[in-house]
């Protein structure tokens, strides 16, 4: 790479960063060393805890107060910034050089502040401007990161933006003072992929006019294939391989890259196991001896366990600290996945599978007909799902595609009886269950239809044990003999979802984000349901752990037999678990299809879009992808009423006469 022959604007040496935590030391980063070029972006990849925020929160000054640099140099100009300490030598860097996109937009912003104030007090601060000047930046640079009418947003307060408008807002602030590094911690973590990708189109726009350095933090690897010029991977405090994006993704060496590689959904064959990192990472508080990867890797060398590894040079850009790179080691093959990944193979998607839908014998679990549901009334009035029409067949996993505010989770709250809907039917093995049922009735349908949510800490009690959150849906229905036997039953949904018996005593807090989804999934298990709505059950999940939640969700649907309804924004996921996939904007399915049928034959405008913004962990294929940007007022339904329609056998889509001689064209063009 180009880059590499010039000299680094920012070197990091053998950066040690320890926490003083309950009178103990936890070493986060161990011996990091990180050049950065001009120009370039470094996308910087691992799970969470393996300190990728804190090593890029020490350019800055910004770890907490209990922790501090306490070993090596980070030279940014001559100056040593390891060697800062006060606030005032910060200040001089800090927004001014070098700039941090945080990771939760709405955290970042302050809620009772005004967002062209925020973007404005940077300015002040860092360009000496006076207010009117100021105030003229601000609504600039809100312009600049492509919020329309900025005069307007300017006067407005955070909860009065979406979700990536939040984000360009927090982004607006960071490049207001031109700064030389921008790091961007998970920009896109909570966003739709639509909204993800226009974010990533925004930051690579800004970076080429404002020649800034970018350093990306993600565990998202179709986000690091799609913008990073050099990938560094991190585990465990450390940089365990750093190359070019395209060395790291055809040719990775270190087997932890290898683990988050093959642990991607789209990269699995469907019907089969998603590779998955068995173990956890280690813990910080101890001295690591060996390599640190080493008790999950499967394949590791007894020499793994003894003795630390050096860098190995696999190309003048590219290195990793592995010991299967020693001349001596045994040739030690890459997973099939990467293999498939690095030969350009295409990947089968389950084309020989048989799904629950083409069964001539099969019962719908779920009918849904017709359904609306509403918030408000009079002029606040919301409609969020109207006329929506699907059945749910036993066995089967009915994914639900959309961005935020679609009506995705509505949908599967209405199901569950959490929502009231205000117009049609949904249906329950052939009984009507919304509106007023009887109690019996209710309890079968609450047994019978558990959902998983989005959030596992919000949606778990954090002062109640797990032995009480698991049970609490028994308890509440009286449905245990005894004490013996509502622990019994606890124990029982813990170990399905592979969770230890002595989880029980422990309260949320004291898990992982994996562990506490398995928790949610053990809740609704002990009810013996035979229906479960996953509401976006893996969004906040790192790929590894992922990988887990849905090997474990395809485990339980053959051994239980359970139909899913799975809500995701993310069709590669959707596109490895799902048997049919059902596209819902603003409240309407647009179009509903077999899985595989729906990838190769995208026929509504708005699927295209989602499809167009989905990540691909090919940086040959991401780096040249064309977003296709959906705009809702390319239809005309003035006169020419649009409707459902079936254009070929189980594949349905939403648009009027002239709309549907279209699809019907490109389907004779395919």
């Amino acid at each position: 790479m180009e880059a590499i022959k010039k000299d680094p604007i920012l070197s990091a040496r053998d950066v040690e960063i320890q926490f003083s935590l309950r009178g103990d030391k936890l070493t986060a980063i161990r011996g990091c060393s990180l050049d950065l070029y001009d120009g370039e972006t470094l996308a910087i990849v691992g799970e969470s805890g393996s300190g990728k925020s804190v090593f890029t929160k020490s350019f800055l000054g910004m770890l907490d107060q209990n922790g501090s640099v306490t070993g090596g140099s980070i030279m940014y100009h001559g100056n040593d910034l390891a060697k800062y300490t006060t606030e005032k030598e910060w200040r001089t860097i800090r927004g001014k050089k070098i700039a941090m996109v945080m990771q939760d937009p709405m955290t970042s912003l302050n809620p009772l502040k005004k967002v062209g104030l925020q973007i404005q007090e940077a300015i002040e601060l860092h360009q000496g401007l006076g207010k009117a000047e100021a105030k003229q930046e601000a609504i600039r640079m809100l312009d600049v990161v492509g919020i329309p009418n900025p005069q307007v947003r300017y006067n407005q307060y955070p909860h009065e933006f979406s979700g990536g408008m939040r984000q360009r807002a927090v982004i607006a602030i960071a490049v207001a003072c031109h700064p030389e590094i921008l790091i961007c911690d998970e920009p896109t973590t909570a966003l739709d992929v639509t909204i993800q990708a226009q974010i990533l189109d925004l930051i690579r726009k800004l970076q080429k006019n404002l020649g800034m350095t970018i350093i990306y933090i993600t565990h998202d690897l179709g986000v690091v294939a799609n913008v990073a010029d050099r990938v560094a991977v991190m585990y465990a405090g450390q940089i365990v391989e750093i190359g070019t994006c395209d060395e790291v993704f055809y040719d990775p060496r270190h087997p932890y890259s290898w683990a988050l590689l093959s642990a991607l959904p789209q990269l699995g064959i469907k019907g089969e196991k998603l590779p998955t990192i068995d173990g956890t990472p280690p813990n910080l508080f101890n001295k690591i001896v060996g390599d640190a990867f080493a008790p999950r890797n499967r394949k590791a060398l007894a020499i793994d366990f003894k003795k630390e590894p050096p860098f190995f040079d696999v190309s003048p850009t590219h290195k990793a600290k592995t010991w299967y790179l020693d001349p001596r080691a045994p040739k030690v093959e890459q997973p099939e996945s990467i293999q498939r990944l690095s030969q350009r193979m295409n990947v089968d998607y389950g084309s020989s599978l048989v799904h629950p839908h083409q069964d001539p014998n099969r019962e719908a679990v779920i009918e849904v007909k017709d359904l609306q549901v509403t918030f408000g009334t009079g002029r606040k009035k919301f409609v969020a799902v109207d006329h929506v029409n699907f059945e749910i067949y036993r066995g089967e996993t009915f994914a639900l595609v959309g961005e935020s505010g679609s009506g995705k989770t509505t949908i599967g709250r209405a199901i569950t009886r959490i929502n009231p809907t205000t117009a049609g039917d949904i249906f329950y093995k052939g009984r009507k269950i919304n509106g007023k049922i009887s109690k019996q009735l209710d309890l079968e349908v609450i047994k019978g239809c558990q959902m998983i949510f989005q959030d596992p800490l919000a949606s778990l009690n954090e002062r109640a044990k797990v032995d009480y959150i698991v049970s609490e849906g028994i308890i509440n229905h009286h449905l245990y003999k005894d004490e013996a036997d509502r622990e019994e039953k606890v124990q029982k949904a813990l170990n399905e979802v592979g969770l230890l018996p002595e989880f029980a005593s422990r309260f949320p807090h004291e898990f992982s984000g994996g562990q506490r989804q398995r928790i949610g999934i053990a809740r609704a298990l002990i009810m013996q349901p035979e229906f479960i709505v996953a509401d976006e059950p893996i969004s906040a999940l790192d790929v590894s752990i992922r990988a887990q939640v849905l090997n474990l969700l395809n485990d339980l649907k053959k051994s239980r037999g359970l139909t899913y309804l799975f809500i995701a924004h993310d069709l590669s996921v959707v596109r490895f678990i799902s048997d049919r996939i059902a596209v819902i904007h603003k409240g309407r399915i647009v179009e509903l299809a077999e899985a595989e049928e729906l990838f190769r034959h995208p026929l509504h405008p708005y699927t295209k879009s989602l499809l167009s913004a989905v990540p691909n962990p090919d940086p040959a294929i991401e780096k040249h992808k064309k977003l296709i940007v959906y705009d809702p007022g390319m239809h005309d339904y003035s006169v020419d009423k649009p409707e459902w329609c079936e254009l070929l056998p189980e594949h349905f889509v939403y648009g009027n006469a002239k709309e549907l001689d279209g699809y019907r064209k490109e389907l004779e063009l395919n």
